[in-house]
């Protein structure tokens, strides 16, 4: 087995060094940190996690926990994307995730019970749901942490300037010639839903554009089949819009199936913008405009702020906002009149 002290004969530098650039102390430089790491990966050097853990008083672990209320996790691209990007920062520093399972509910046992139990040295929460217990109990304590899609808690928060995106999306439909938008949310309760609305509804009143009855309807918790039915209930109006915000993709895809399905053109007939730039929407028929959430961004910042936490030994109080940006494609078009 490759010790430390094979790795500083082969470096030249003193053992106390390599374990100290292994542990990633900040007194040791850059460059010697990296030719020491090089070395290390090339002999298949594997730390003593036990050993690790007794020196450096840290499990080198961050617990991660989900907190949304469509029961999606994961499988949503938004999800899936910002824990990607967590991950592979936080393992640059060294850390480990234990995701926390849904199962522990059922046993009785809170996330915040399991995650001191196992030793993490933070937790990450990605939260739609901001009234959620079991989050408040984990703000509400000592262990660093930094939660994803959510505002106005005591603790580190990271989001997409949902305000921002939504008036960005009425902007470019208005700067099309569309006065007629309509806004498929999302669930009201939800932060990300109700922070969306309310950047349609202030990008409508400075644009002076009337917010037309039925034009702004509850899409849900985000998925195909709530985006579907909301465009129906568009369709059926007397009225209909030209032009559409939904926000999410996968509500849009399923507006936009309703829509060919009842005989409309996109985006001759309507256009359609979203909101996330999840990977499918480069592929749909037409491709989707959208409001483009910086996932890697927000992973970067999350980990970030979580490790200034775990060094610091204490918790922070802030708000990091990612900005978003408008991904134009074939789904909106110019009205004609």
């Amino acid at each position: 087995m490759i010790t430390i002290y094979d790795l500083a004969k082969k470096t030249g530098f003193s053992s106390t060094t390599v374990s100290k650039a292994l542990n990633n102390y900040p007194d040791v430089s850059k460059k010697t940190k990296q030719a020491i790491i090089d070395t290390a990966a090339e002999m298949g050097y594997l730390p003593n996690a036990h050993a690790q853990s007794l020196s450096t008083k840290k499990s080198w672990t961050i617990g991660v926990m989900f907190s949304e209320s469509n029961g999606v996790g994961m499988k949503h691209p938004f999800f899936s994307g910002v824990i990607e990007s967590f991950r592979k920062h936080a393992e640059k520093e060294g850390y480990d995730l234990i995701l926390a399972s849904r199962n522990l509910r059922n046993r009785g046992t809170s996330y915040l019970e399991h995650f001191l139990y196992r030793g993490v040295d933070g937790i990450m929460v990605i939260c739609s749901d901001p009234k959620d217990p079991q989050v408040q109990e984990m703000i509400n304590s000592s262990i660093p942490i930094v939660v994803i899609d959510m505002s106005n808690q005591e603790c580190s928060v990271v989001f997409s300037d949902n305000l921002s995106g939504g008036e960005l999306a009425i902007n470019y439909l208005y700067s099309l010639g569309h006065t007629k938008i309509a806004h498929i949310a999302g669930d009201h309760t939800i932060y990300a839903g109700k922070i969306r609305i309310k950047g349609y509804m202030d990008a409508m009143k400075k644009r002076e554009l009337p917010v037309r009855d039925g034009y702004l309807v509850n899409g849900g918790l985000f998925s195909i089949q709530d985006g579907a039915l909301a465009m129906e209930k568009l369709l059926d109006l007397a009225d209909p819009p030209t032009a559409v915000f939904v926000a999410g993709d996968h509500m849009a895809i399923g507006a936009m199936e309703t829509a060919k399905a009842r005989g409309y053109r996109i985006p001759e007939d309507l256009s359609i913008i979203g909101y996330d730039d999840i990977e499918m929407a480069s592929y749909v028929t037409p491709k989707l405009t959208t409001i483009k959430q910086d996932t890697d961004q927000i992973g970067v910042r999350a980990t970030q702020l979580l490790m200034k936490q775990i060094i610091q030994k204490k918790k922070i109080v802030t708000e990091e906002i990612i900005p978003v940006t408008l991904m134009e494609r074939e789904s909106c078009t110019r009205l004609i009149k």
